[in-house]
């Protein structure tokens, strides 16, 4: 309904040679429109109507207000009354859905106007289906499959066609270690999960953010080039750090952090380093084409010697990057565990592209049912915000609700297997805070038995794993990386920073808090084993003794993506040197 204004009942009006000149009066009738939802056209008739049957009486206030009591108030009284009333209802039956239908399509309009435009028509159809159900019935349904059906999301969600007819279904498709006769398995009971707690506690809860100054930004960058450069000093056994800027006619060596001389991307005649307050705090332009293997990408601390006799430019010689954290130790005494732990890795979206149907995640719970792992750690997205109908407005309930489907259905599902679950958010979460560090999910209707078995984790975190430790993010840090990064003779740095996201600025998607990066960002030490869930294809390697193993996401698309499986044990050499814990592990087809 168009929106109903003075000028346009008085245009109505002149029609019938009616004048009214007081605003008050205009104003009234547009406050019955409103109230009583009539356009301007239909309201002039019922008072032309109105003013016949009585004598002709005049538009005035108290005239309008007796219109209101006679007409008005009986129409509304007759609307709710006589669909139960009337037996001859058939017509007022056919005006009621027509009303309806229009009132959905101009909501339906609305909800457009704030969505994301796609190619084509976001409007569904208004039928009426074969066999309709309720929001009622719908939010009544039990069972892990009947909660993720389609009907609980949207009324146009069918199951995806490419899913269901995927092939390569349990294949196997990356293996690492002794997979030989391997038996996947879980066996070993009690297995103890908990966050690493270092130097500093881990994210526990929600946290204020969306404020903060460059200064403090600032602050945590200059104290990263500090750390890292101290580290560095150390370990290659450097004297000191000349000032980036200063003249000189010797080699001198330098500290500093990698950045770009503009917005655009980083390329090898870009490079600009970015000294430390003890250095000067200055930029210098850095010649690397005397360096016969590089890779740089912005915000990365490095250590170069070269030669700077005009202090306005830099030319490379030798690079030195960054230097590990030392493995974890255990302190417990018991130097090997009797049982290998089986672990399953999964990574969302747990839906195709092309529909709200949860059937991969129903099939990785089946594989947990069947295989019954001792551990699943299941990082987000669980409800994708770039999901196609999410973006369009399509779905019928609130998000929180359908998050909690899930969850409901994973701990339903694999309650008889007693697995522990580890549950990871993604900054694609649309429910929850969109912020870097993220807080854990919160589940505050869990039981205590299943409140026992669930571990509910922040991103990044290291865990803990029966004396295995385990770096986790959700964050793509590795795609985001390989779009940054520049690289000469190699492919790309196998080395393992200091930190979950090293990237300096980050990408527009991630939003980063740095006082919270600084506290709960940082690695406490290299894990024997980092998930780096990404869109680039899986893999699993071993860099400098840790296991990084990319388990690809459960769905690609339209299509069905990869899971991951580790068998680990702890154990140590006969002479007592650190053996990696990871015995096997593979990428598997869902």
């Amino acid at each position: 309904m168009a929106a109903v204004t003075g000028e346009s009942l008085k245009s109505e009006l002149e029609v019938f040679d009616i004048t009214c000149e007081d605003d008050f009066v205009l104003d009234k009738m547009v406050e019955q429109c409103i109230c009583y939802r009539l356009p301007a056209d239909k309201m002039v008739l019922e008072w032309v109507a109105y003013s016949s049957t009585n004598n002709g009486v005049k538009l005035q206030m108290h005239s309008l207000e007796q219109f209101q009591h006679d007409v008005l108030n009986k129409k509304t009284k007759y609307k709710k009354s006589d669909r139960r009333e009337d037996p001859h209802n058939r017509t007022r039956d056919i005006y009621s859905l027509q009303e309806l239908i229009k009132a959905e399509e101009e909501e339906e309009n609305l909800l457009d106007s704030y969505s994301t435009p796609a190619k084509g028509s976001q409007k569904r159809a208004l039928t009426t289906p074969e066999h309709p159900q309720s929001k009622r019935s719908a939010a009544l349904l039990t069972s892990p499959g009947l909660l993720l059906s389609p009907a609980s999301f949207s009324p146009s969600a069918t199951p995806s066609l490419k899913y269901s007819q995927r092939g390569g279904k349990g294949e196997v498709v990356v293996t690492f270690g002794a997979v030989q006769g391997t038996r996947w398995a879980g066996r070993k009971a009690g297995v103890q999960v908990e966050l690493y707690e270092g130097e500093e506690d881990p994210l526990h809860s929600s946290y204020k953010y969306m404020f903060q100054r460059l200064r403090d930004v600032r602050n945590v960058l200059t104290e990263k080039i500090e750390v890292l450069g101290e580290r560095l000093r150390s370990h290659f056994n450097i004297e000191e750090f000349s000032p980036v800027s200063l003249p000189a006619q010797d080699s001198i060596t330098v500290l500093g952090q990698i950045c770009c001389d503009s917005n655009g991307k980083l390329n090898a005649q870009s490079v600009l380093l970015e000294a430390g307050p003890d250095q000067g705090g200055q930029q210098v332009p850095v010649n690397l084409s005397e360096l016969k293997e590089y890779s740089l990408f912005p915000g990365q601390v490095v250590v170069m010697d070269g030669m700077n006799t005009t202090g306005r430019k830099l030319t490379a010689s030798k690079l030195y990057e960054g230097v590990p954290l030392p493995f974890y130790t255990n302190n417990s005494g018991t130097e090997a565990t009797e049982e290998p732990v089986n672990i399953l890795v999964a990574c969302g979206p747990y839906t195709p592209s092309d529909s709200l149907t949860f059937d991969p995640l129903l099939d990785l719970i089946h594989v947990i049912a069947r295989d019954r792992p001792d551990v699943c750690i299941l990082l987000g997205p669980f409800v994708d915000s770039k999901h196609e109908q999410i973006e369009k407005a399509q779905v019928t309930e609130t998000f929180e609700a359908i998050f909690s489907r899930c969850m409901e259905s994973i701990v339903d599902g694999t309650k008889s297997t007693g697995c522990q679950l580890v549950f990871v958010p993604s900054q694609r979460d649309i429910h929850h805070h969109c912020i870097y560090p993220q807080p854990p999910f919160t589940l505050p209707n869990l039981s205590k038995d299943q409140s026992q078995r669930i571990t509910l984790v922040p991103d990044p975190c290291t865990l803990l794993i029966d004396g295995v430790t385990f770096g986790i993010t959700s964050t793509d840090i590795l795609f985001h990386m390989g779009a940054e990064e520049i690289s000469c003779s190699c492919s790309t740095s196998d080395g393992i920073d200091a930190t979950f996201y090293p990237l300096y600025p980050p990408v527009e998607d991630v939003n980063m808090d740095y006082e919270k990066f600084q506290s709960f960002g940082q690695m406490p030490v290299t894990p024997d084993v980092l998930i780096l869930p990404s869109e680039l294809r899986y893999f699993i390697k071993d860099v400098i003794g840790c296991v990084c193993v990319n388990p690809g996401r459960l769905t690609k698309g339209h299509v069905g993506g990869t899971y991951s499986r580790l068998l680990l044990q702890r154990r140590s050499s006969e002479e007592g040197e650190r053996v990696s814990p990871c015995l096997a592990a593979q990428v598997v087809k869902i």
